[in-house]
């Protein structure tokens, strides 16, 4: 006697490849969102290539897992990382997202529901917060590409996020390995320094290129 299997269940053959496809389209229309970005505008995109789940499950350790945070992710893209902050998020959270893409903006509406994505730009991130009756995040999450940016704009967004800090939040920051090694790369580690107390590093090797990460806490200004 054969078993029947009822193909509604959720373990069901049909469920399963039907959550394949969908998560297949998802990534795909990721993918197609983030490569149109980064051709109109390479300078807007921090990252050849949407991040790994191995760097989102990195990131998502700044995350605060009890009572009711307050997550900044500023400049996160077609939400490649978004994921791995929202599934440590408690319930009562709110996960922030600043982005400057109109095209990433409206990915992000359609696919990351739960975040409050906000078309803007980083650096106008205490008015954002203040619109929202937010005075002060508990995490910062950053895929910008520091590295590109103007010293007189690395400076003006610093300083935007260490006054949005809590005294017990962290920032951490995110560049692909090899830029870091730019005249670029090298000013915003120096920059780092001279504006926490503490800067760890941490690479994710299970990414191509390899992302660096810079995990920072106890702003010094």
């Amino acid at each position: 006697m054969t078993a029947h299997h009822d193909q509604s269940s959720p373990d069901s053959p049909k469920a399963l490849y039907d959550k394949a496809v969908a998560g297949a389209a998802t990534m795909l229309d990721e993918y197609r969102t983030f490569f149109a970005t980064a051709l109109r505008n390479p300078r807007m995109v921090g990252a050849a290539t949407p991040t790994s789940s191995a760097v989102a499950a990195t990131v998502g350790q700044v995350v605060p897992t009890t009572g009711e945070p307050v997550v900044l992710e500023l400049g996160p893209g077609t939400g490649s990382l978004s994921n791995g902050i929202h599934d440590r998020l408690p319930p009562g959270a709110r996960h922030i997202g600043i982005e400057l893409g109109e095209d990433m903006v409206e990915h992000l509406r359609e696919h990351k529901p739960w975040m409050e994505v906000v078309h803007g730009d980083a650096g106008d991130l205490l008015s954002i917060l203040d619109q929202r009756g937010i005075g002060k995040v508990d995490a910062v999450v950053s895929s910008i590409p520091w590295s590109l940016l103007a010293d007189d704009v690395q400076d003006h967004v610093l300083k935007q996020v260490t006054e949005a800090m809590a005294p017990h939040a962290a920032f951490t920051a995110l560049t692909y390995l090899p830029a870091d090694r730019t005249a670029g790369g090298r000013r915003f580690r120096v920059r780092l320094a001279e504006t926490f107390d503490e800067v760890l590093t941490h690479t994710t090797w299970k990414n191509f290129p390899p992302i660096l990460h810079y995990l920072c806490r106890r702003p010094l200004v």
